[in-house]
């Protein structure tokens, strides 16, 4: 290659990634002020819940249901906990408790099911899946792995060695530790929308996703997903639901992805999404791996072929009307 092609493709390379940053940012400032709006009053509410003990409340209410799978009532307090928190908050909990490794196993599958829930279904909703739907896909799916682990896993699968005590903290300590950990949740959701958004530009200009989208086809196919889902599919599965939604929204405003692709992809990433980061949590204390993310992936399959064969039904029945 001579230098002057060398120049023009080191132009054409650095003109593409101006491109891609000027295209980007705007849409991910609207995307980080539209998940801003929804994390932040959420999380504040859901402190407020935790410190005047109505969650506590709301868990011995509903503990049975926990007991009519063959996990503990305490196991209630523990999913409700994630539920309205995040997985750290649910790792605390059951530090604190005295639980078998194999009920600890299962409470962890299912809090990386509905972990997250109000804020995690408010974006599901803001990319084209019904509100209602996506709360009974979680819960019931978060109660049918629990169910299925509790016949098929093996006594004894891990150890829990580390222990904590909680205790009931002062308001403005709490306030203190909410203001922080939101400080750095801001900090993060800007750096990671931001970067997440230019680095997808560049992947477009650069002709890359095409080319995942055709490596990825034979395993979207096998999961009942369509080829345009591929690169949020990686996202939701790699940084988290929220990031790939945002994926997803971007793609569906631009006509990348048809509505009714998108909700298949959301039906997936409900039951089975963040495959690094939240496992990894849970590894910590002595949870298998292997148990935390092939049922999820599993139970994500077969929602959308029970989606897929819904669909399908309805249709039919439509044009014998």
């Amino acid at each position: 290659m001579s230098v002057r092609q060398t120049i023009k493709v080191e132009s054409s390379i650095k003109n593409k990634i101006r491109e891609s940053i000027k295209l980007a940012l705007p849409k991910a400032f609207e995307t980080i002020k539209w998940l801003l709006s929804i994390m932040i009053p959420v999380s504040f509410v859901v402190m407020i819940l935790n410190y005047t003990g109505i969650l506590a409340l709301v868990s011995s209410y509903v503990s049975p249901a926990f007991k009519l799978i063959g996990l503990p009532g305490e196991s209630a307090f523990i999913l409700l906990t994630s539920i309205f928190t995040n997985i750290y908050t649910a790792i605390a909990v059951i530090t604190s408790l005295e639980l078998e490794g194999r009920v600890v196993t299962i409470l962890a599958v299912m809090c990386l099911v509905a972990h997250g829930f109000i804020i995690e279904t408010a974006v599901l909703k803001k990319t084209g899946s019904s509100v209602i739907r996506m709360i009974l896909l979680r819960l019931l799916g978060s109660f049918a792995i629990g169910a299925i682990l509790n016949q098929v896993l093996p006594a004894d699968t891990t150890q829990i060695v580390n222990s904590i005590v909680l205790q009931q903290e002062s308001f403005f300590v709490m306030l203190t530790v909410w203001l922080q950990s939101t400080l750095l949740l801001v900090i993060k959701v800007v750096i990671l929308i931001s970067l997440l958004m230019i680095f997808q530009k560049l992947l477009e200009l650069f002709g890359v996703i095409k080319w995942i989208s055709r490596f990825l086809k034979p395993l979207q196919a096998l999961m009942g997903l369509p080829e345009s889902t591929s690169f949020s599919w990686i996202v939701a599965n790699t940084l988290g639901l929220a990031y790939g939604a945002a994926i997803i929204m971007e793609q569906v405003e631009e006509g990348k992805m048809k509505k009714e692709d998108a909700d298949l992809l959301n039906h997936h990433i409900a039951v089975s999404h963040s495959q690094l980061e939240d496992p990894l949590l849970f590894a910590a204390i002595g949870v298998p791996l292997g148990w935390m993310i092939i049922p999820r992936i599993i139970l994500g399959i077969v929602v959308v072929w029970l989606r897929r064969l819904e669909l399908l039904v309805r249709s039919k029945f439509k044009s014998k009307i």
